[in-house]
């Protein structure tokens, strides 16, 4: 009973510094808003290629393959690529190198020389796998054409129909993140990791205000005082976490799939594992430091965890400090949960923060023992 009337206490002491908690639900909302209207053509679904132009010289001799060949010219044409025949003095590579074509393709009986552009990549990377599938399939043709010339046939007739040259599989394909969902995930993760700010308070705001001696003196053990504190600043905290989560999904419509409760599970042991940090800090480092260190973890562990911009693929130290932050455990976590329906993915990330508090607590409950008063 005297850890829960501990807990309402300190649930009531955060309710009424209005600033703290007014802190809390508007900076993540307004992040959400500005961040998610100034990027949302990041997160646009798909890209429109254009202005695919090729430039092919058929030097073959066999009819067949020059049959083929002018058969799927006119179907890449009907997917937007201009394929233009070179004549014998034109230099292709040149003209490549010049940006009038896109790539060069010289067409010969022992297959296709494929020269691509160094300024449009992409594009030049898309006509080189239509050409890579086309000479794949006519390779097939030819050998099965030895066995059964009625398979062949239609091998090769299909080498140009086809107009899914880049197909991408997916549970669901539609079901992706735009920016509004994003950083509705982000700024959420973001703000339960700002717990550790308020944690790291709980008792040194009591030394500050010379407060510690007078709850040494009640009839109270240590125990009971600390397990009251950490579960009343974890309640306030996830329900500014909650909180945000409603205004994003009511207010800005933004996706959060539909395994509320792992959902939850995975913001409530972040909080927890915030809150364990900030006491833990706070018990071990002396003075206003802990303050300090708190700030630049928050910052630090915000802006390698994608907090403020998507953070893939990082590598070398911006790859390690990326793997180490609780932001990034969660995101990785809730966009498994949402897009993926993929409820097991998020155990890990529900373990690594359990295990986090669990050490954060015994390390500031050792510090506790140390200590005449908090």
């Amino acid at each position: 009973m005297n850890i829960w009337n501990i807990a309402v206490k300190e649930i009531k002491s955060n309710f009424r510094d209005r600033r703290t908690f007014v802190f809390m639900l508007a900076m993540p909302i307004v992040l959400m808003l500005i961040l998610g209207a100034a990027l949302s053509n990041a997160f646009a679904p798909g890209h429109k290629m254009e202005d695919l132009h090729l430039l092919y010289k058929s030097n073959g001799n066999d009819p067949q393959l020059t049959a083929y060949w002018h058969g799927f010219i006119e179907e890449i044409g009907k997917e937007g690529v201009k394929a233009v025949e070179a004549d014998s003095s034109l230099n292709g590579q040149e003209e490549v190198r010049n940006d009038r074509y896109t790539a060069y393709a010289e067409i010969t009986s022992n297959g296709i020389r494929f020269y691509g552009s160094s300024r449009d990549t992409i594009e030049s990377n898309i006509l080189q796998g239509m050409l890579t599938v086309f000479a794949d399939r006519y390779s097939l043709a030819s050998a099965a054409y030895q066995v059964e010339p009625a398979i062949a046939q239609e091998i090769v007739k299909s080498a140009g129909q086809s107009s899914d040259f880049i197909r991408e599989t997916s549970l669901d394909p539609t079901k992706r993140p735009g920016s509004t969902d994003y950083y509705a995930i982000a700024m959420t993760t973001m703000i339960a990791l700002y717990s550790i700010i308020s944690a790291s308070n709980l008792f040194r705001g009591e030394r500050t205000r010379n407060t510690a001696i007078r709850l040494m003196a009640a009839p109270v053990s240590k125990g009971t005082i600390f397990a009251g504190k950490v579960i009343g600043c974890t309640v306030i905290n996830l329900i500014c976490v909650l909180l945000v989560v409603l205004f994003s999904k009511y207010a800005l419509h933004a996706d959060w799939g539909d395994h509320y409760g792992m959902v939850v599970l995975v913001l409530l042991t972040e909080v927890l594992a915030a809150v364990s940090l900030g006491l833990g800090v706070s018990f071990m480092a002396k003075g206003e430091s802990s303050g300090v260190i708190v700030m630049i973890f928050t910052q630090v562990a915000s802006f390698v965890g994608g907090a403020y911009f998507p953070v893939d693929g990082a590598d070398g130290v911006m790859g390690f400090l990326t793997h180490l932050s609780p932001i990034r455990w969660a995101n990785t976590a809730l966009m498994q949960i949402i897009y993926a329906d993929n409820t097991t993915a998020a155990w890990s990330t529900i373990g690594l923060n359990v295990g986090v508090a669990a050490l954060a607590l015994i390390a500031a409950v050792i510090s506790i023992r140390k200590r005449e008063a908090f």
